[in-house]
């Protein structure tokens, strides 16, 4: 029986521990607030998670040293702008072979790096070999209750992919291995930008005609920047792109289709933020995208759209306007150039 940490508490951190513990290995969830770490220890995440009973392989502590003490994996499930912080704060209690698990679906705000990035800044590129993004269309609602779920792996080295793999795989949870570390952390970052646009349509009250244009439009955009940063274009057409894609623009599971909703029927971003009472990982992931497209000489209409509306006061009903008004386009080509 394997120890695996996991960095967080939330919803998808317990989720996960829950698989891990099924599998055998004894998890150790690390929590900032004592009365989460309590009601975890109690057999029921009921803030972040409620309805399922917890593992009994499941444990959690607030004592970070403590909950990474000896463990073969450590899973960062932290918001992506807390990641560098709580990366730092636990490197020095990780040995040197300890892998690590990122799930986390966003982009560094002020540097504009990707995940992978920050690690290789904090623990040096040579540590890279040893890390991962675990990615892909996932609820935690449905992965507690083992629903089927397929995730894809990523690491620049395959053998610890595939120690991922092993780690995670069960009849209910199945991981595939990619080497594109670049095209998964940016599907699975990028789409709930085009989720947040697609909730705005939705709150307008537009159909499914809107939204499946949305969707469409908006992976040709994901892989435009994806392309021009490095990414494997068929990445983007597996589970970290249109398969995240999917499930985040269509499912009221997803925070930031939910709070997409709430702008277009007129509340403003913190009002929306505010009702869906957890983070929304893709108002800071359009900011970084926002200028990433710049930096790169990339168009991205529904990115620039979205930026407008949640930074600019721009209407919901005028970005969409303002997106169908768009010049004349040869759709394959555009999806190269823009």
């Amino acid at each position: 029986m394997a120890k695996v940490a996991i960095v967080g508490a939330g919803s998808w951190a317990t989720a996960l521990a829950q698989v891990l513990a099924q599998n055998d290995h004894s998890v150790v969830l690390w929590s900032r607030r004592k009365e989460l770490a309590h009601l975890i220890n109690e057999g029921e995440n009921s803030r972040y998670l409620p309805g399922i009973k917890l593992h009994s392989g499941i444990a959690a502590d607030t004592d970070l040293e403590k909950v990474l003490q000896g463990a073969v994996a450590v899973v960062f499930s932290v918001p992506s702008h807390s990641f560098r912080e709580l990366l730092k704060s636990s490197l020095p209690y990780l040995k040197d072979d300890t892998v690590v698990i990122n799930v986390a679906k966003g982009l560094e705000e002020s540097s504009l790096l990707r995940l992978s990035e920050v690690f290789a800044e904090e623990a040096g590129s040579v540590a890279l070999g040893r890390y991962t993004v675990l990615s892909g269309p996932s609820h935690a609602e449905e992965v507690g209750r083992n629903i089927p779920t397929a995730l894809v792996a990523a690491s620049q080295e395959m053998a610890t992919a595939e120690y991922v793999q092993d780690l995670f795989m069960s009849q209910d949870f199945r991981v595939y291995t990619n080497p594109d570390i670049i095209g998964v952390e940016l599907g699975g970052a990028l789409k709930n930008i085009i989720a947040l646009g697609t909730g705005i349509a939705d709150g307008l009250e537009f159909g499914d005609n809107t939204k499946a244009a949305m969707m469409t439009r908006g992976l040709a955009e994901i892989t435009r920047l994806g392309y021009s940063m490095g990414a494997n274009l068929l990445t983007f057409a597996g589970l970290a792109g249109v398969g995240d894609l999917i499930v985040t623009c269509t499912s009221m599971h997803s925070r930031n289709r939910r709070c997409g909703i709430e702008i277009g029927r007129g509340k403003t971003l913190q009002q929306a933020v505010e009702s869906v009472q957890m983070v929304v990982e893709g108002v800071r992931t359009t900011k970084v995208a926002y200028q990433l497209a710049k930096r790169q000489g990339v168009e991205m209409p529904i990115t620039d759209q979205t930026y407008k509306v949640l930074f600019e006061n721009l209407s919901p009903r005028e970005a969409v306007l303002n997106l169908m008004g768009r010049g004349k386009k040869l759709e394959v080509e555009e999806i190269m150039h823009g």
